[in-house]
């Protein structure tokens, strides 16, 4: 299972959010700084979000994410605001190895599977969920401020056949909590599609890392691929090389 550390841009600045909340943020500096020390310690990937562009559509931070993995000499995987295939190309174009698509992806049908044909394995499906009362994972999208009315399983059902390179799964209620994943989601994902599923969302402690290599689907016992890490890094919760060295123990 691979780490991924994150790097949240807003306004030029990386930042965490809390249950995606736009109220209740917290700065860590300049995202470069953040980038290379994660870079110093280890890390083989990043995973960077342009906030302001999720919520608005526009490019806002996208020179501080080609930057980024112009300098960071590693794997970056990238998303917010990323609408169209002119934004995949550009930022494919800067270095990044991984695009992820959100919003575009709910909004317009065949979009993923199309972009994905054109880029085998270097665009992946964002889904950003929370739980229906009916108990239904539903995406949103827009800076996770509005709901789709679409659910996990159907976007998954379309993007099936797809040469998508993941699928990054964030449990929004869980997001910047600290208080763990959501290790029953997580396992209906895994049980609903053979793509490489990335879990985001919550993880507080080394042991969450240590659940989540071992976390199965009931029923294709499916491991995860990799894991996004953000608050609990830049807190100093978890070390960088003890997290790494959690994940790397699912072989």
């Amino acid at each position: 299972m691979e780490l991924l550390p994150a790097i949240d841009l807003r306004g030029g600045v990386a930042v965490r959010l809390v249950q995606g909340d736009f109220g209740r943020i917290q700065e860590y500096g300049d995202p470069l700084d953040l980038a290379d020390r994660f870079v110093a310690a280890g890390a083989r990937w990043l995973h960077v979000v342009d906030l302001d562009a999720a919520l608005s559509g526009e490019p806002e931070n996208r020179a501080t994410v080609k930057a980024i993995a112009r300098r960071a000499g590693i794997a970056v995987q990238t998303g917010g605001g990323v609408r169209s295939e002119h934004d995949v190309a550009d930022l494919l174009d800067a270095g990044v190895s991984r695009v992820v698509l959100g919003t575009a992806a709910l909004e317009t049908p065949g979009l993923a599977g199309h972009l994905a044909t054109r880029h085998p394995g270097q665009v992946a499906l964002g889904l950003d969920y929370r739980r229906r009362r009916d108990g239904e994972l539903e995406a949103s999208g827009r800076g996770w401020t509005l709901g789709s009315g679409r659910t996990v399983a159907e976007l998954l059902d379309e993007v099936a056949a797809a040469p998508l390179g993941a699928v990054v799964v964030t449990a929004i209620e869980r997001d910047g909590t600290l208080q763990g994943p959501d290790t029953v989601g997580l396992q209906s994902v895994l049980d609903l599609t053979t793509l490489p599923v990335v879990a985001s969302g919550g993880v507080g402690s080394v042991e969450d890392l240590r659940a989540l290599v071992t976390l199965r689907g009931p029923l294709c016992a499916r491991l995860l691929a990799g894991v996004v890490v953000g608050k609990a890094l830049v807190d100093g919760r978890v070390g960088l090389e003890e997290g790494m060295a959690a994940c790397a123990s699912s072989g």
